[in-house]
């Protein structure tokens, strides 16, 4: 059978077959990138339909990334998927502290999951940053209830929790209430792995500027 080899050529035909899904839908180019990759991770042109972009967002976490801001994430398949190395050359890291022994004990105590308890230690270095939650609706709940009660202001909240329990109800939240830029999907939709390529898009765009 013959197959493609090479990653670049792949990595374009797949770009080339998830373009006319896109058709129609009056996206700018930075959108497209961004929808792009994402169906592209998912393997889901359904997608297409579920992604909501504040008109923002782009130039908000851009801005942000070139600057050297750090990202914080609610698990470590998040972080695990973005560029550390583009991240690096730009000046950022990439946090999660979802196995961190004092977050884990701090959840215990308080009766609240863990990734509530990390953003909660994250607290004020949220500010500025870009936040990615792939997995955990209480995560983005409780950066809702951050930037609400505390003021904390991220750059950027990329909020895509995937599941049946929260998940689509955070993210109306987010959309609804967010006082900075967000990008999300609707629905049950989400997970890590696209919490990671929308960080990726904006990284590469920022390498195409």
């Amino acid at each position: 059978m013959e197959f493609i080899k090479d990653p670049m050529a792949i990595e374009r035909r797949s770009m080339e077959i998830i373009a006319p899904y896109l058709d129609g839908l009056h996206l700018s180019s930075e959108a497209i990138k961004i929808f792009s990759r994402i169906i592209h991770a998912a393997g889901d042109p359904d997608y297409a339909k579920v992604i909501r972009i504040h008109e923002a967002a782009v130039a908000a976490g851009c801005q942000a990334l070139k600057q050297g801001c750090d990202i914080f994430c609610d698990v470590e398949m998040v972080r695990t998927g973005i560029n550390k190395k583009t991240l690096a050359g730009l000046g950022g890291q990439v946090h999660c502290l979802i196995a961190d022994e004092s977050v884990a004990a701090t959840a215990k105590q308080e009766g609240i999951t863990r990734s509530m308890a990390a953003m909660r230690a994250f607290g004020s270095r949220l500010d500025g940053a870009v936040v990615a939650i792939g997995n955990a609706p209480t995560a983005l709940f409780e950066v809702i209830r951050l930037m609400e009660e505390t003021g904390i202001r991220p750059a950027l909240v990329i909020g895509v929790p995937v599941g049946f329990v929260g998940a689509s109800e955070s993210k109306e939240l987010l959309a609804k209430t967010s006082p900075v830029p967000y990008i999300t999907v609707e629905g049950t939709k989400g997970g890590s792995p696209i919490a990671a390529a929308t960080v990726n898009a904006l990284l590469y765009m920022d390498q195409q500027r």
